[in-house]
């Protein structure tokens, strides 16, 4: 493939991990992206994002998970990047089951029948283990051990940095919408008026999906606005860092969140899919009541930052697809063109996996997961993988 042009639309976690995973194949490879890589409007561009397994009875991406976290620890671990602030916390990732614990028993299931690290703690070995946790309403928790929290924006970044020492071009420009005419597509347009040629397109643009492809991906993916606080811990309190503290999934509560790492602060996110957003002109200002809810969390939860001072917001955003599972399909009009999206909220710990899956595709050596693909999403009932 030395001679094969494959240009990759969008710098985020999938763009990246593509482009590199393509140029491992001997491909050349085009990166462009709009902004630059892990800007704040993207989705890849908040501080942290959970790595776990844990993924009810959907064992696809279970295993697609435990293959990026493989890849994600060797990177942590490897000689250019082990000399930068640690982009890799291996704090571990708690469920808690709530009322109903059925998809908490699911995910049990599924880790246990694969073999995936895992330790199961009842109500009295949760509160011994992590007493910083008000959980007397927890009848059971899985603790994901050898999981924990990519640091996004860095990990991104350093994706990026090593694409250009690699020799992979990464251009500042933003893309027209492309024609839906059939046959294979000869060269990109930019909203610029320029072109850039290639044999093959992967669009990996995250929410801006939509406007590239307005007729085919406009109600299948969803951009949504999504708020994450961080909450300042006490001085010399060392109870709430990834030492003693997990990352959780609060799965009845739509809650999830990280210790604080770096200094940062405990984060707590609100899962629920928030209203439409357009990605490039909606104010990045949090709420009154995603506060209030976040706050409502941590006093029932996490009872001593009932307090704590709010020291940092972001206002992110998913692209949801209408089931919850990935898009990543080729065009129906375009065979050379390559949709990948949808990460629906989960997607970016999945980066490395879905790099070495979409360059198969490419290339012609792996066969298409049909979770991913677009006939079906615009009719399912929305639900969410998690």
């Amino acid at each position: 493939m030395s001679s094969f042009h494959v240009i990759v639309v969008g710098a985020g976690v999938f763009g990246t991990w593509i482009a590199w995973c393509l140029r491992e194949t001997g491909a050349r490879v085009t990166v462009i992206e709009a902004y630059e890589p892990g800007h704040s409007r993207s989705s890849s561009g908040d501080e942290s994002r959970i790595i776990r397994c844990g993924y009810g009875p959907d064992a696809v991406y279970s295993r697609f998970a435990l293959r990026s976290l493989q890849v994600w620890r060797e990177w942590a671990a490897s000689p250019p990047l082990r000399r930068m602030l640690a982009f890799f916390h291996p704090c571990g990732v708690l469920w808690l089951a709530g009322a109903d614990p059925s998809y908490v028993e699911a995910t049990r299931r599924t880790l246990e029948d694969g073999n995936y690290p895992l330790e199961v703690l009842d109500c009295a070995a949760l509160q011994a283990r992590f007493p910083q946790l008000r959980t007397d309403d927890v009848p059971v928790a899985l603790l994901e051990p050898d999981c924990g929290v990519v640091m996004a924006r860095r990990a991104v970044a350093a994706g990026a940095a090593a694409l250009r020492r690699h020799g992979v071009d990464i251009v500042q420009r933003r893309v027209a919408p492309v024609d839906r005419r059939s046959g294979p597509l000869g060269a990109l347009k930019l909203a610029d008026g320029g072109e850039v040629g290639g044999e093959a397109f992967v669009f990996a643009c995250g929410a801006w999906l939509p406007r590239v492809f307005p007729t085919l991906l406009t109600g299948i993916i969803r951009p949504t606005r999504q708020v994450v606080m961080y909450f300042g811990t006490p001085a010399g309190d060392d109870r709430f860092g990834p030492t003693r503290l997990p990352a959780w999934i609060d799965f009845e509560a739509g809650i999830y969140g990280t210790p604080d790492l770096e200094g940062r602060g405990v984060k707590v996110g609100i899962d629920r899919h928030g209203p439409p957003l357009d990605p490039d002109t909606t104010d990045r200002v949090i709420d009154p009541e995603s506060l209030a809810t976040a706050r409502a969390w941590l006093a029932r939860r996490v009872p001593d930052m009932a307090d704590a001072p709010l020291v940092e917001s972001r206002v992110c955003q998913y692209e949801n697809t209408s089931n919850g599972d990935f898009l990543i399909d080729r065009h129906p009009d375009h065979e050379n063109v390559w949709i990948v999206g949808g990460g629906s909220g989960h997607g970016f710990k999945h980066g490395p996996a879905i790099g070495e899956y979409v360059a198969g595709l490419v290339n012609g050596t792996v066969g298409a997961e049909p979770r991913f693909a677009l006939a079906g999403k615009a009719q399912a009932a929305q639900r969410t993988v998690y």
